[in-house]
């Protein structure tokens, strides 16, 4: 394959998640929640902790229902706080200070503010104001790659500037506990957490995977298969999650991964790093036995799914990061990014070392 010398680099990464985290069986205590179906999808997750904010207890030790205004609330109070934190990380691992940026892109899923985070982290973390900035709300899980693209792009039209992207998903502020098997379903999945990848274009500073090519696949006859909409009857948003995801998503991973690779000269043996999103036990075994992959391959994604759940769009960054603590990526090496979400869509990219 032709590679693109020039193409952007990813710098550096960073992550963030909340203080507190908890055990899949101490939230079923702490909501006192005693249906056996409910405690089998919890306990049967592959999840083993999630960092979560729990709604505040009320006077008889039961936790209270938060208004959509309490939660909108959390979005913004926690997801600054997780945010920032996974910003400076990231500039710290990519060599980079604040008065760098020229570029903040910021994308989240679990709430809805004007102005959004790239105007407040702007102000929160000193910016420049001449920043340029954008906001990718409401995609969902696939959204950290929708975003990188934008990212990619401007990075490479400004060689040498760099761009910041930041994804930040306070989940406990989108949650709804009304006991139906609905909601729980969703309740046993999802955890909060931020992270934020530098990516630039020239430079001789050593660095990352160039960021190649990008590929979309949206399945319009699943459009409803993933959402985040009104929920009349709480007077809130809510998740709603199709049980047959799955399913719909590993059926048509490998065209996704064809459209990627066409006109590469690259084949699926070629690549020898995975990122995928972890989207959840049988979403992860789904794509796996749809694109022939082995539990090795998936690594990182089953373990940021077991510590930390499903963690919305930022989710194939926090494998991303694990792959590179393992400093086995070797100069020559191709790599696959995936990502996957509501539409239903699936977002690939293809990296090279």
């Amino acid at each position: 394959m032709q590679e693109r010398v020039h193409a952007p680099r990813i710098r550096g990464v960073g992550t963030a998640v909340p203080t507190t985290s908890y055990s899949q069986r101490e939230l079923l205590d702490e909501f006192k929640i005693t249906d056996p179906r409910i405690r089998s999808v919890f306990l049967n997750s592959a999840i083993e902790r999630r960092g979560l904010s729990l709604p505040p207890l009320d006077a008889d030790g039961i936790r209270q229902t938060e208004s959509q205004g309490a939660l909108l609330r959390k979005h913004v109070t926690n997801g600054l706080a997780m945010g920032r934190r996974a910003a400076e990380a990231c500039l710290a691992d990519a060599g980079a200070t604040l008065s760098d940026v020229r570029y903040l892109c910021c994308v989240s899923s679990t709430g809805f503010i004007t102005p959004g985070f790239s105007a407040l982290l702007i102000k929160e973390l000193g910016i420049s104001v001449h920043c340029s900035r954008l906001d990718v709300v409401g995609m969902g899980c696939n959204a950290g790659l929708n975003a990188l693209t934008a990212v990619s792009g401007w990075a490479a039209s400004r060689p040498g500037e760099l761009a910041l992207m930041i994804c930040i998903e306070a989940c406990s502020a989108a949650y709804v506990f009304d006991g139906t098997m609905r909601s729980s379903v969703v309740n046993s999945l999802f955890g909060d957490g931020a992270a934020a990848v530098a990516v630039m274009s020239g430079g001789d500073a050593p660095a990352g995977p160039r960021l190649l090519r990008f590929a979309s696949c949206i399945i319009p006859e699943a459009v409803d298969a993933m959402r985040y909409d009104w929920d009349d009857d709480q007077g809130k948003f809510s998740f709603y999650l199709d049980q047959d995801v799955p399913y719909v998503v590993g059926a048509h991973a490998g065209l996704a991964l064809e459209k990627l690779l066409d006109g590469s000269q690259l084949r699926r043996t070629d690549i020898s790093h995975w990122v995928i999103h972890s989207g959840g036990k049988k979403v992860v075994d789904s794509v796996r036995a749809n694109l022939g992959l082995s539990r090795h391959d998936v690594r990182h994604t089953t373990g940021v799914l077991r510590d930390h759940g499903n963690l919305s769009s930022g989710s194939f960054l926090f494998s991303y990061q694990r792959l590179l603590a393992e400093r086995r990526a070797e100069p020559g090496d191709y790599g696959v990014l995936m990502t996957m979400g509501p539409g239903s869509t699936i977002e690939m990219a293809l990296v090279a070392w």
